[in-house]
């Protein structure tokens, strides 16, 4: 492997997706704001990674990813302002 800025940013994203994971996993109590925000940040990395080391299949991925926590996080944004 290549260590280069592009790879480190994508492994700080791979980071930031996997403690969400856990998170999700562990916690007695989801933060979804926290939850979505370490998914949209993750995809973000992994996307600007992969525009330096392109791959279709996985940009794809990360572009759906960070749709649906975008869309998440919007949601617990909205559901904390009601409340």
């Amino acid at each position: 492997m290549i260590w280069d800025s592009a790879n480190i940013v994508g492994l700080v994203g791979d980071a930031a997706m996997v403690i969400a994971f856990a998170y999700s996993n562990l916690s007695r109590s989801m933060n979804l704001v926290l939850f979505n925000l370490l998914n949209l940040v993750g995809a973000a990395l992994l996307g600007a990674s992969l525009m330096v080391h392109f791959n279709m299949a996985s940009m794809a991925l990360e572009i759906v990813w960070a749709a649906i926590a975008l869309f998440g996080l919007v949601k617990a944004l909205m559901t904390r302002a009601r409340a």
